[in-house]
């Protein structure tokens, strides 16, 4: 029996073209095929710490090196090699190095199981479905499972608290994967699914997760193709969540009518904690300036971007 959300995404009409792709910069590791060569170079290549973004620096975590390494030869990718000189750093940048389905599987084998990472940016890698569905997984498992291997580590381990996806392609059964792993994680509280292919379906799934989820704090869902029928699924959501503050569902054709069914739902929930609500690009009427109105004497707080 299918749930509400595949049902949502068997009803829409054939995706037309991917979500727009950034600009792909496709890096030597996505190019050269991986070979017993490629290992023992990257165990003695030199990586400056600006090649992963802010705060990566040192020699990685021996156990975590070796298991990201046979992560790669199973899944028949090349290593990133900055991954594997990234130490205790908490900020983990990948953006634009085209990791593809596979990488994100080698990715996720290390993610489950890593102590650090805090942060982490997957923009623009071309993920797909099936990448998403193995980031799903680090969502429902992120925590560390051998203390026998990280020691007293584990006490101090708080999961992955930030994750960029943007410009990855999620769309359809991928998007509802991943959205499901976000019900059950309880670390991540920023959370950007920007330019995908999220879609009506993925938008009911992320209401979905929304219901069971009590960290999130900011979520990004600015063109994801949601129309009116993805909006107030969604709302379902944020009609019972009592912890995001940020919404971002900018550049998406929902309408007049998802609009006030997504402020209904806000306006329906008092223990709501939404500040700012980010609805530009979208056009608006007299009924959705007045609603927006009246919710200032509901939530004072709340921010509506026009």
């Amino acid at each position: 029996m299918m749930g509400p959300c595949e049902e949502v995404q068997k009803n829409e009409n054939q995706e037309g073209e991917a979500a727009a792709i950034g600009p792909q910069a496709e890096t030597l590791e996505a190019k050269k095929p991986w070979t017993a060569e490629s290992h023992s170079a990257l165990e003695t290549e030199g990586v400056s710490s600006s090649a992963c973004g802010p705060g990566t620096h040192g020699l990685g975590e021996p156990v975590m090196a070796t298991l990201y390494l046979e992560s790669c030869r199973a899944n028949g990718v090349v290593p990133v090699s900055c991954l594997l000189h990234q130490g205790s750093a908490s900020e983990l940048n990948l953006r634009h190095r085209g990791l593809g389905p596979q990488g994100a599987r080698a990715l996720a084998s290390v993610l489950t199981s890593n102590v650090y990472i805090k942060r982490l940016d997957l923009q623009d890698n071309g993920l797909c479905a099936a990448g998403a569905e193995a980031l799903a997984d680090v969502l429902r498992k992120n925590s560390i499972i051998s203390g026998e291997t990280l020691g007293p580590a584990v006490a101090e381990n708080t999961g992955l608290t930030e994750l960029n996806l943007s410009w990855n392609h999620l769309r359809g059964l991928g998007a509802i994967a991943f959205a499901r792993g976000l019900e059950a994680n309880i670390f991540l509280k920023v959370l950007d699914i920007s330019h995908n292919g999220f879609g009506d379906s993925g938008a009911c799934a992320i209401g979905e997760a929304l219901k069971a989820n009590s960290v999130l704090e900011e979520l990004n869902m600015r063109n994801n193709r949601i129309s009116m029928s993805g909006a107030l699924k969604l709302g379902l959501g944020l009609q019972v969540n009592q912890t995001l503050r940020i919404l971002i569902i900018s550049k998406n054709p929902i309408r007049c009518d998802g609009y006030v069914g997504i402020l209904k739902s806000v306006r329906n929930n008092k223990w709501s904690a939404l500040e700012l609500l980010d609805v530009s690009d979208i056009q608006v009427n007299r009924e959705c300036d007045d609603l927006a109105s009246s919710m200032k004497e509901i939530l004072p707080g709340l921010c509506i971007k026009h």
